[in-house]
């Protein structure tokens, strides 16, 4: 039987068993597509915002040239982190069920050929993310096959008209990358502006691109349908149809909580955060734990994220050995 299975390849979940592997404990990490698979799916070219020792974990320097680090050295760091300290790390398998017994956990999983396993452990750690579960808008024809909820890269859209509904940095920083394509790029922004989190450095230019006619922008305005050849634009003053070939629908993600409620880890009536002891990241559910962005609630999911998330290993790590020793 495990000591404890880390469900989440991604940083945070990375961070995890790091330091647990520092107090003794091998855990095993299950991740259901690519190691650091968020990271994976950025966009290409993306620039993090954060500085590189923000990013570090275990105490591995992450050193680049940049101020700021590219996704492909963050590709690269994980991986580095991953092989340095000889983490166990089942990829492409994904964890179907956690059932409780009587002082374990089964974690039941499928790898990518449908054959299926069971693994016993003493502790469950979900560092889940949320990047695979994008916020959807709810209007006829956001399930086409024009509409996408992640922007890898530019070029398939130069020349062509594309929508991006949102306003914050994932909005802006694909604008951006669209129009120098040759994409004609509108952005549809539900709020009076942009988002205040949007980065210093990327804000002028946008409005440059904006005041020029370059990136055409509804603010306090919304998309109701979408369809083949034109989307409908809802502003302030109408209500139009808007030739167009693909949309963007960049408005955030959230977690996806089905394994901690199917374990019975309750949830904040208010926030819809899981209930959690903020120092040592154990559920209401003993032996049940989260890691990084699955412990947010609904409201501000981008609270947590790699910065502060992979300080949350140290803490489970030091719960979990701390209660052995005190057990024997």
């Amino acid at each position: 039987m495990e000591q404890a299975i880390i469900i989440g390849a991604g940083p945070c979940g990375l961070s995890a068993a790091v330091e647990l592997r520092k107090v003794g404990i091998e855990p095993l990490v299950i991740e259901k597509g690519a190691l650091v698979n968020s990271v994976f799916n950025y966009p290409t070219y993306m620039i993090f915002h954060s500085t590189p020792e923000l990013l570090e974990i275990g105490g591995f320097p992450f050193t680049t040239p940049h101020e700021k680090p590219t996704r492909l050295e963050a590709l690269n760091y994980y991986r580095m982190v991953a092989e340095r300290y000889q983490l166990r790390i089942h990829l492409y398998e994904t964890v179907t069920s956690i059932e409780r017994g009587d002082q374990m956990f089964r974690v039941l999983t499928k790898d990518r050929f449908g054959a299926k396993r069971a693994y016993g452990c003493a502790n469950v750690i979900i560092a889940t993310g949320y990047f695979d579960h994008p916020n959807r808008l709810g209007i006829p024809g956001e399930d086409l096959p024009k509409v996408f909820s992640f922007y890898k890269e530019a070029h398939p859209y130069a020349g062509m008209k594309v929508a991006i509904v949102g306003g914050n940095n994932s909005a802006v920083d694909a604008a951006l990358d669209l129009e120098r394509a040759g994409a004609e790029v509108t952005v549809i922004c539900r709020g009076e502006r942009l988002s205040d989190r949007v980065k210093a450095w990327t804000r002028p230019i946008f409005e440059s691109m904006e005041q020029k006619g370059r990136i055409t922008v509804y603010y306090s305005s919304r998309v109701t349908e979408i369809h083949d050849h034109f989307i409908a634009v809802e502003t302030p003053d109408d209500t139009f149809a808007l030739e167009n070939d693909f949309v963007f629908t960049l408005i955030g993600y959230r977690p996806d909580r089905t394994l901690l409620r199917s374990l019975g880890v309750g949830e904040d009536p208010e926030s819809g955060a899981p209930l959690y002891d903020e120092e040592t990241m154990e559920t209401n559910i003993p032996g049940v734990y989260i890691a990084g962005v699955v412990a947010a609630d609904n409201k501000q999911a981008n609270a947590i994220f790699i910065e502060n998330g992979r300080f949350h290993g140290r803490l489970i790590a030091e719960h979990i050995a701390g209660r052995d020793r005190r057990s024997r």
